[in-house]
């Protein structure tokens, strides 16, 4: 008797936990994302400086502008559109680089925003806002500097 017990006992605890734990899931699944365009900026910067930040001190360009609970900056980045293409989403994918500069910003549109993307032509000063995803870097292996990723990004009118 004591036996049947105690093993519904343990078989109650972890149905709750079970519940528990498909509740924590399922909060986590429907959060609303945080709506990067509405929010202020958390700094504003030319895609050179931004480059050069990253190529002078890796680590603490890392620790200003990335954080690891996926809430990372939001920065306005300012430069000049180097190349438009398309990611095999159908998203837009903005490049701002500088000749000059070594790698540059990529800034990939998010399917409401691919429009405005449009509008951008190349050689063209634009403002884009968005989170950062990845800093600049060099790949010894492709012999090769790895540009910024900006994510969920949108053209920023003055």
């Amino acid at each position: 008797m004591k036996r049947k017990k105690t093993i519904r006992i343990i078989l109650l605890l972890a149905a709750v936990g079970a519940m528990i734990g498909v509740g924590t899931g399922l909060y986590m699944y429907f959060m609303p994302h945080r709506d990067v365009q509405s929010l202020p900026a958390d700094y504003q910067v030319t895609n050179s400086e931004l480059v050069a930040e990253y190529l002078e001190n890796w680590e603490a360009a890392n620790i200003k502008y990335l954080a690891a609970d996926g809430n990372s900056r939001i920065l306005e980045v300012t430069g000049t559109v180097f190349r438009i293409q398309e990611d095999f989403n159908g998203q837009q994918v903005v490049l701002l680089k500088e000749q000059a500069d070594k790698a540059g910003v990529s800034c990939t549109f998010m399917p409401e925003t691919n429009a405005n993307a449009l509008s951008l032509s190349i050689g063209q000063s634009a403002t884009i806002k968005g989170v950062i995803r990845s800093g600049v870097s060099f790949d010894p292996d492709l012999d090769m500097y790895l540009h910024a990723v900006l994510e969920k990004s949108d053209v920023v009118n003055d």
